[in-house]
C-alpha cells in the first residue's frame, strides 16, 4: 500500500483514535479491504477485532440475501405480490404492492409502526410486529414514491419465513452465516451471550430505540429483548471482518450464498426514473458510500453507528462499526473514517 494512500487511512484512524481517547466513542472496529491487501484497527473496549455489534440497518441487506437465496431456488419472483405469500395483506392498493417494492422501499408502507413503543415495551414477537405491519395503512400508491421502510423489509423476511418453512433466525444463519464462514455473526443472538456483544451508547439513540428514556430499559438497544428479538431491519450482530465477508460475495460474485446473476441484481437500480435509485435491500450509488465513492458503490449504513460498503471502482471493502449511534454528532466518526478509506482507494 503505497504511501499517500496509508497517509489518508492513517487520518481516519487517528480521527477514530481521538473520538475515543475524548469519551465520545466508547467502542470501535474498522475492517478495510483494498484488492489484496486487509487492514484492522480496534478501539476503545472492543476485546479483540472479532468484537461483535449491533448492526442496525446493514441488517436489511443480510436478510434480504437470506430471502434472495430462496429467489435463486425458483421459490417466489420479484413480481409477485405479497399477497401470495401473506393472504392478510389485501384491501386497498396493498394488492398491487410486490416483493420488489418492499425491497427498494416504495411500498408505501411506513418505517416504523406508529405502536412500535408500545409493541417493544411488552415484548412482542417478530410475528406480533408483522400482524400489525400487515394492518398499517399505506402512505402512497405501491411504486410511485420512496419511502425507507423498516416495516417493508419485515414482511419481506415474514414471507421468507413462510416461503422456506423455516424461522428467520435459522434462515439467514443456514444461508448466509455458514457458506459465508461468517463465524462472529448472529441473527438476535443466536448462540452467543448478552455478554459477547459490544453495547450501544444508547443515551444518544434515537427515541424508537428507546433512546435516553430510563423507562426504556428493558426493551432499548441493549436490553436482553431486543438483543435476542433479531429484528431483520435492524437486529443483526456481526464482526467488522464478517460484515466485510458479507459484501465480498455480492463483490466478487463469488456464487456462495447467492448466485452471481443475482449478486448483481442486488446492486442494481429497480426503482423508476425519478424516484431514489435503491438495489434490493441495498443503497446503490455514491450516497451508499463515502465521499469520493464512485457510481457503482453499494452498501449501507447503520443507526447504531455503523457503516458498511464496497466499491468495485476501486475494489475497495470498507467496513467501520462503532457504539456511538448515527444521530449523536455530525460529523459522525464512522464518516470520517469512510471518507479516509475512499481517499485512500487505488483506482
Amino acid at each position: 500500500m503505497a504511501a499517500l494512500r496509508r497517509e489518508r487511512l492513517d487520518e481516519g484512524f487517528e480521527a477514530l483514535a481521538r473520538a475515543t481517547r475524548q469519551g465520545q466513542v466508547t467502542s470501535a472496529v474498522v475492517h478495510v479491504i483494498q484488492r489484496d491487501t486487509a487492514l484492522t484497527r480496534t478501539f476503545g473496549k472492543v476485546p479483540n477485532a472479532e468484537a461483535m455489534f449491533l448492526l442496525g440497518s446493514i441488517s436489511k441487506p443480510i436478510t434480504v440475501t437470506a430471502l434472495m437465496s430462496l429467489f435463486d431456488r425458483g421459490l417466489f419472483k420479484l413480481d409477485e405480490p405479497l399477497s401470495k405469500f401473506i393472504p392478510q395483506f389485501k384491501s386497498g392498493q396493498r394488492e398491487q404492492v410486490t416483493m420488489q417494492h418492499l425491497l427498494t422501499h416504495v411500498s408505501g408502507l411506513p418505517d416504523q409502526l406508529p405502536e412500535n413503543n408500545e409493541l417493544r415495551s411488552k415484548h412482542a414477537s417478530l410475528a406480533e410486529f408483522a400482524d400489525h405491519a400487515v394492518r398499517a395503512p399505506l402512505h402512497f400508491s405501491p411504486g410511485t414514491k420512496y419511502e425507507y421502510s423498516s416495516m417493508a423489509i419485515l414482511l419481506a423476511a415474514r414471507a421468507a419465513e413462510l416461503i422456506s418453512g423455516t424461522d428467520l433466525l435459522n434462515l439467514i444463519e443456514k444461508t448466509v452465516f455458514q457458506p459465508l464462514k461468517m463465524q462472529h455473526s448472529a441473527q438476535g443472538l443466536g448462540r452467543f451471550r448478552l455478554e459477547d456483544m459490544v453495547s450501544c451508547q444508547t443515551e444518544y439513540a434515537a427515541p424508537e430505540a428507546g433512546g435516553g428514556d430510563p423507562k426504556a430499559k428493558d426493551w432499548d438497544w441493549n436490553s436482553g429483548y431486543w438483543r435476542k428479538l433479531g429484528a431483520p431491519w435492524g437486529g443483526t450482530h456481526a464482526s467488522a471482518p464478517d460484515v466485510a465477508r458479507f459484501l465480498a460475495e455480492l463483490l466478487n460474485e463469488t456464487g456462495t450464498a447467492v448466485k452471481p446473476a443475482t449478486a448483481r441484481l442486488m446492486v442494481k437500480n429497480h426503482n423508476a426514473p425519478k424516484v431514489t435509485p435503491r438495489g434490493l435491500g441495498l443503497n446503490i450509488g455514491p450516497s451508499a458510500g463515502s465521499k469520493g465513492c464512485s457510481e457503482k458503490t453499494f452498501g449501507h449504513t447503520g443507526s447504531t453507528g455503523t457503516l458498511a460498503w464496497a466499491d468495485p471502482a476501486t475494489h475497495t471493502i470498507c467496513v467501520v462499526l462503532t457504539s456511538l449511534p448515527a444521530r449523536a454528532v455530525q460529523p459522525h466518526p464512522r464518516d470520517l473514517m469512510g471518507e479516509a478509506v475512499a481517499a485512500s482507494a487505488d483506482s
